[in-house]
């Protein structure tokens, strides 16, 4: 088995052997995009070395016992795990393979394509050249964790000795505080952890970009933080950066341009990590040029749509030369707006940036380390010079958070918007004009801070509003609408919603790490009973309104990375290959867990809950479930329905609703490329993927028409509502039944239903009048 791997052999398939990181990482090499060199030790390596020194039942024992609320137990529990990783010996053949890949990193002949690089050669020789060596977890940089800092990375390490050091350092920061304290509250499973070793760039200039907008989720803008020296100064918040917004519509950019009095460096010379004032004339100079933007810019698109999701990237510049150092999904992206509120003549104390929005009345309490970790009582509101990924327990326990430092890619605001809580960065002052226990109102929209009670703030100011507090719509809609769901911990903010109308199963069904698959093979009552207890919790949350549960739909190419996954096919095109329904009724060895954990559930009274079919064509691969679910012995009130994503299945829907579906619900996604023959993960065509098509349009119309005629429920799950009002419009003027929407829009497209149905009747209303006065 390897030991280390080099960064360029690795892709987005490697994630079991070389973490989410370091498979970013090989992905965008791949693509030419400028990447450091650098090799991966991999997720082997630790389970080796944990084997060998016989850790892990000591482990499992100490992380069983951790009370995650209590600070101190959570601080010296995490302190003893890592004093016996790193007392334990790394065995001697992974050490000297370790050592071989590092002296591999530095080659003669390359040194003279990489400025800055020669004079250490010469300096210290291979042995001793610098490389920055960074954590890579399984679950790491995935689309549903980003993990903001909870691992360690460790810049400007040194030979030999130094590495070895650091590489025990990144597998014993599996087990930090701040890293415990995330995998209990995500109930994210603590795997293996490789280790990313790369040259180091010894930057002048550094940054992170968001290819949308992190605060307002505006995906037409790229937002771009840029400072002197090291980006661990951007990153960590200990500088405001200056902020580059570029408008993809007009290609204009709103620069801002900030005090950065501060910097962090490598010294040639000692070799050390370091932070230095920047020169006076440099502190309030703009970092980036015009040509530089572009640049960034370019990439940053390039970037997003390779990985077809908008993307977190952090950048650096080495004497003129740009290099992209890490890019992960962003992962706290919100479609609603938050209302700016009036605040009358009272006058801010405080002015920053406004990193995570809300607005929230607390008690201060200042921060300045560890120490001070306990003085906080849930409610209060954290402010300090800067957050560090120590402080993420106590952060959960805050109603908002305010600091001295950091922009929008600091750690304090890209927790915040983690946790939903209200962040204002970069107010200078805080630190020193606020005293523990001042009453102060957070104004996170403006980014203003008021003494004393402003406004209205949220509800529950005694901490975080619960999401099931949150303010949903009480307009009342002809036209219903429903949520979708992939997550049972997020079921209770769906209550006053008219039902679930896309459960998702994959994220349920591969939550314990093992392949559905291998499990329904294996484990088929393990399978079912996970199925029951998931499904089972959202259906009580919501009873009596309907849940529709979609069966499995995992292509042959996505969880190729869990246990069992190495048995999956290898597929030219799994878009259109085994999945959905075709390959449940191939291998129905999941389908049977589906259906007899529904049968169960109706059984125990959850009558709410109904099958939704995938990616069906047939007419005979709805009838040939329908005799399955007979011969299981599910109840007459498990409704069984499809979803109309395939051409096929449009236009042949008089056929399907005589084989007795109950519902049919568009997964627009789907249903879009395959109307127009465009793959929507190709950036190279992506511009021509349009749900708004006239041929999208009329395909759904004609549906929805024919399934009222049946007396059959339409719906839409896809997510084109979430953000198209237009398309919400003209699918209430097609007649359709329910809309279902992303948590976060459920406000937003119920008022726009609203609208749209008031100037239906409205209208209906003028042509009545209008034909009753003989005018038609």
């Amino acid at each position: 088995m390897p030991w280390t791997m080099s960064l360029d052999k690795i892709d987005k398939n490697s994630v079991p052997l070389a973490g989410g990181k370091a498979a970013n990482l090989g992905e965008m090499i791949s693509i030419k995009l400028p990447v450091p060199k650098g090799f991966v030790v991999t997720t082997d390596s630790y389970l080796a070395f944990v084997s060998e020194n016989r850790l892990q039942q000591r482990i499992d024992g100490i992380v069983g016992g951790i009370d995650v609320e209590d600070s101190d137990n959570l601080v010296a529990a995490s302190a003893e795990i890592q004093k016996m990783v790193m007392a334990a010996p790394i065995p001697a053949a992974i050490e000297n393979d370790i050592v071989a890949s590092y002296r591999a990193l530095y080659m003669a002949d390359e040194l003279r394509e990489i400025s800055g690089k020669a004079l250490d050669f010469i300096r210290v020789g291979r042995d001793q050249l610098p490389v920055a060596v960074r954590s890579s977890a399984v679950a790491e940089d995935s689309s549903a964790n980003s993990f903001a800092g909870q691992m360690v990375s460790i810049l400007n390490v040194t030979g030999p000795k130094q590495l070895l050091e650091s590489v025990k350092r990144c597998w014993a920061s599996l087990y930090e505080p701040r890293a415990i304290f995330y995998h209990k509250n995500s109930n994210v499973k603590m795997q293996a952890i490789a280790v990313i070793v790369q040259r180091l760039i010894n930057a002048d200039k550094a940054g992170v970009m968001f290819t949308a907008d992190p605060v307002s989720s505006d995906s037409t803008k790229i937002v771009i933080e840029g400072a002197w020296g090291l980006g661990e100064s951007v990153v960590s918040g200990s500088v405001t950066p200056d902020t580059y917004t570029y408008d993809r519509n007009t290609k204009n950019v709103e620069i801002q341009v900030n005090r950065k009095e501060t910097m962090r460096i490598r010294d040639l010379f000692s070799g050390d990590t370091k932070s230095q004032a920047v020169l006076p004339e440099l502190v309030e100079t703009q970092v980036l040029s015009m040509e530089e933007i572009s640049e960034l810019v370019s990439l940053a698109e390039k970037i997003e749509a390779h990985y077809a999701s908008p993307q977190d990237i952090e950048w650096c510049t080495e004497r003129n030369k740009l290099f992209i150092v890490q890019t992960r999904p962003i992962t706290t992206l919100k479609r609603q707006k938050v209302a700016q509120q009036d605040m009358g003549d009272k006058e801010a104390v405080l002015q920053g940036s406004p990193a995570s929005p809300g607005l929230v009345t607390g008690s201060v309490k200042k921060i300045g380390g560890i120490s001070e970790f306990s003085k906080l009582s849930r409610g209060d509101i954290i402010v300090a010079p800067m957050t560090t990924p120590d402080m993420v327990p106590i952060m959960k326990k805050a109603s908002a958070i305010v600091t001295d430092t950091g922009g929008l890619t600091s750690h304090a605001a890209i927790v915040s918007r983690e946790l939903g809580i209200p962040c204002v960065v970069g107010t200078r002052d805080a630190t020193r004009k606020l005293h523990d226990g001042d009453i102060i109102t957070v104004d996170a929209t403006s980014g203003k801070i008021y003494m004393g009670v402003v406004g209205e703030p949220e509800k529950n100011p005694a901490g975080k509003a619960s999401d099931s507090e949150k303010e949903y719509s009480t307009l009342v809609t002809a036209t219903k609408i429903k949520v979708n769901l992939a997550f049972p911990e997020r079921a209770h903010e769906a209550v006053n919603s008219d039902g679930i109308g896309l459960l998702r199963a994959e994220h349920m069904l591969t939550e314990s790490g093992e392949h559905p698959m291998h499990l329904a093979k294996e484990k088929p009552d393990e399978l079912t009973s996970m199925i029951m207890e998931k499904l089972g919790s959202i259906a009580k949350a919501l009873h009596p309104k309907p849940v529709w549960y979609r069966s499995l739909d995992a292509r042959t190419d996505e969880f190729k990375n869990l246990i069992g996954g190495s048995d999956e096919p290898t597929e030219a095109n799994p878009m259109l290959g085994s999945h959905g329904i075709r390959r449940s009724l191939v291998q129905q060895e999941i389908l049977v867990c589906e259906l007899n954990a529904i049968k169960s559930l109706h059984e125990q009274g959850l009558t709410n809950i109904h099958l939704m079919i995938p990616f069906i064509a047939y007419v005979d691969e709805f009838t040939r479930v329908k005799q399955l679910a007979e011969q299981l012995g599910l109840p007459k009130t498990v409704k069984i329905g499809i979803m109309v994503e395939l051409p096929s299945a449009a236009l042949t829907i008089d056929d399907f609703c005589k084989a007795g579906i109950e519902f049919a619900s568009f997964g627009s996604n789907d249903l879009t490329q395959l109307v127009l023959g465009v793959d929507r993960n190709n950036e190279s065509i992506s511009g021509l993927y349009r749900e708004n098509n006239p041929a999208v349009l009329k395909l759904i119309e004609y549906v929805i028409g024919r399934c009222a005629n049946y007396g059959v429920e339409t719906s839409i799950c896809g997510e084109a509502p979430s953000r198209d009002d237009d398309l919400v419009g003209k699918l209430v003027e097609y007649g359709i039944s329910s809309i279902s929407v992303e948590l976060d829009a459920f406000d937003h497209v119920k008022e726009v239903v609203a609208r749209k149905e008031r100037e239906i009747v409205l209208k209906k209303s003028v042509i009545n009048e209008y034909s009753k006065s003989g005018g038609l």
